[in-house]
């Protein structure tokens, strides 16, 4: 049985090259230019994330899937894991993406998918990692939500912030202590957790069956 909890890679599309139109030499028209649209990275993530969490009033996410839904309350002293949770809910990005990854009585695994659209909002919101953040007491318990850590050349654990594994092990896993970040628990619904997690799957621990995330709410 696995018992690691990895960013899951997908596979890559070339992107489609653009040509551009020379303008009519003959006439001028002024454009007003587009404000660059904000894209996270190394640099300024941890910056926005600090600040973005004191605007935060909701600090719950309810996540509806094909075989049900369930309700996540997430930690205020895990500041940027809820924040970049959040943000994430609030920008649709786990909406049309899968629970990817089901290894029995361990975790289910999601927020990742083999289709075009979700590399797109991967693209569009940045290329960023959160550093762990696991000296807060909280232990890998039973339907506890945490983050994997990126399969880049990665000694430090710094967290995937596209992904979530939610553990579903009686008591708990607790040999992921220390080493990822819980950042919140399941409140409600742990009967559809336990439902995805007892789905068939193939080589890999991917489901035979799709399991979409429908939507993601934070409230």
């Amino acid at each position: 049985m696995a018992s690691s909890c990895k960013d899951t890679p997908t596979k890559t599309t070339p992107k489609t090259s653009t040509t551009e139109i020379k303008k009519d030499s003959t006439t001028e028209i002024s454009k007003k230019e587009e404000p660059e649209k904000f894209v996270l990275d190394e640099e300024n993530a941890i910056p926005f994330f600090f600040e973005y969490s004191k605007t935060l009033k909701e600090d719950k996410v309810k996540i509806t899937t094909n075989l049900g839904s369930f309700t996540i309350q997430l930690y205020d002293d895990v500041p940027y894991h809820k924040a970049n949770f959040i943000y994430l809910t609030k920008k649709g990005y786990f909406n049309s993406t899968y629970f990817h990854r089901v290894v029995k009585n361990f975790i289910i695994q999601g927020g990742n998918s083999d289709n075009i659209e979700t590399g797109r909002k991967r693209g569009e919101i940045g290329r960023y990692l959160l550093p762990p953040d696991t000296k807060k007491g909280y232990k890998h318990h039973r339907g506890t939500i945490s983050m994997p850590s990126s399969e880049l050349d990665n000694p430090h654990k710094l967290a995937s912030p596209f992904e979530f594994f939610i553990v579903v092990t009686k008591p708990g896993s607790y040999h992921l202590d220390d080493t990822y970040t819980p950042f919140g628990k399941v409140i409600e619904g742990m009967d559809v957790v336990d439902l995805i997690n007892s789905q068939p799957v193939e080589q890999g621990d991917w489901p035979v069956q799709n399991i979409h995330i429908l939507k993601a709410e934070a409230f």
